[in-house]
């Protein structure tokens, strides 16, 4: 694994990890993940396969210890892991569209949904949910604000990442 690549993808979870800590919760105690925001660019700019399987275990680990959901530790780890790798297969499918900062953002907006899905059910599964709530509470209360949360900062941060990348001798894999 060339060295540079993982230290921009370190940057990049580590981004996400302090953008996590500090966004507040809205719903139950409940707050948007913007790791995903992060892993996904990771993603988007170095879609390897090995790449994908580092960043969803490293995301899911450390989005699952710093969680305020109840029990929250294995449904991150499921959640990521699983998002990273069907994330990279849309990318790879829509190759050519997933290259701009539109495809980007679509792309992010379909992945958290993917996010939100598989972790509210893995956490309905193995803790259940935290105070009464139903799938679709915390899916319309939660899942969508982030949603749209991180398709928003996507679309921001994309082209600045994509000049950056342009301009340093990190070539995307």
């Amino acid at each position: 694994m060339n060295t540079k690549v993982l230290v921009v993808l370190s940057l990049f979870v580590a981004m996400g990890l302090a953008l996590h800590g500090i966004i507040p919760p809205f719903f139950n105690g409940m707050k948007p993940d913007m790791m995903l925001t992060m892993m996904f660019l990771g993603i988007l700019l170095f879609p390897h396969i090995r790449n994908v399987f580092l960043l969803g275990a490293v995301t899911g680990v450390l989005s699952g210890l710093t969680t305020s959901f109840p029990g929250g530790l294995l449904p991150n780890v499921i959640d990521k892991f699983v998002t990273a790798f069907v994330f990279y297969l849309l990318v790879i499918v829509i190759k050519k569209f997933a290259a701009s900062t539109a495809g980007a953002g679509i792309l992010t907006a379909v992945g958290t949904l993917i996010s939100g899905t598989v972790f509210l059910t893995a956490a309905l599964f193995i803790v259940g949910l935290p105070g009464g709530a139903g799938f679709t509470a915390l899916f319309i209360a939660v899942v969508l604000p982030a949603t749209a949360l991180n398709t928003i900062a996507m679309v921001f941060i994309y082209p600045i990442v994509q000049t950056i990348m342009k301009r340093s001798n990190i070539v995307a894999q």
